[in-house]
């Protein structure tokens, strides 16, 4: 604990004031900004304490605190999402080409249109590279020092959100990454990143 004793209920203000936090924002909640608040209203907590508290207090909840895209949230429990199937708006599930495009994005970082191209063996579709810019999961990330300074691609927070991951470093297996996503497919082969072949973005 950061101070030299805590009472329980200055512990149950803390977990309180996170709790409503975490729940006021729609996306992961920063450590940095739960300690400010804490400070900010006198309590000599640590965020890891507190956290811990209230994630031991949803235990045999329906929903958890999760760490996602550096931050934290409350999500629903895996095992009562697929209840939730036919009453909660699912969200747009990519193509099997748009989830290759991202995977070789996330793994690959930053990277040209003719990087990606080059590692898929197939021309890449400009509706593929909206459909990842429309659900913001890919974003321009500067321009390669190459003739014709072709756009740079990498992935967004809300691609770490979407797939429950607390940073790049988690991200599993290439082969995991797109199997989950279409089982009934084998995954292509991820080869290593290769050089710019042309000058188009």
């Amino acid at each position: 604990m950061a101070g030299s004793f805590v009472t329980s209920e200055e512990m149950q203000r803390g977990c309180l004031l996170l709790e409503a936090l975490i729940f006021a924002n729609s996306e992961p909640v920063r450590s940095a900004v739960m300690a400010e608040l804490l400070k900010n209203q006198g309590l000599d907590l640590t965020v890891s304490d507190v956290l811990a508290a209230l994630a031991e207090r949803y235990a045999t909840h329906a929903i958890e605190l999760v760490e996602a895209a550096g931050g934290w949230q409350f999500r629903t429990r895996p095992e009562y999402a697929s209840a939730l199937t036919k009453v909660v708006e699912k969200p747009r599930r990519l193509s099997r080409g748009a989830m290759e495009t991202l995977a070789i994005i996330a793994y690959h970082q930053p990277c040209t249109r003719a990087e990606i191209e080059a590692i898929r063996g197939v021309s890449l579709g400009q509706p593929i590279l909206d459909a990842l810019l429309e659900d913001s999961l890919i974003a321009p990330k500067g321009r390669k020092e190459v003739p014709g300074r072709p756009v740079l691609w990498g992935t967004t927070p809300a691609f770490l959100e979407s797939f429950g991951l607390p940073d790049l470093g988690s991200l599993p297996k290439r082969e995991d990454f797109l199997l989950d996503r279409a089982p009934t497919e084998a995954a292509p082969e991820a080869p290593s990143p290769v050089g710019e072949t042309d000058g188009t973005g």
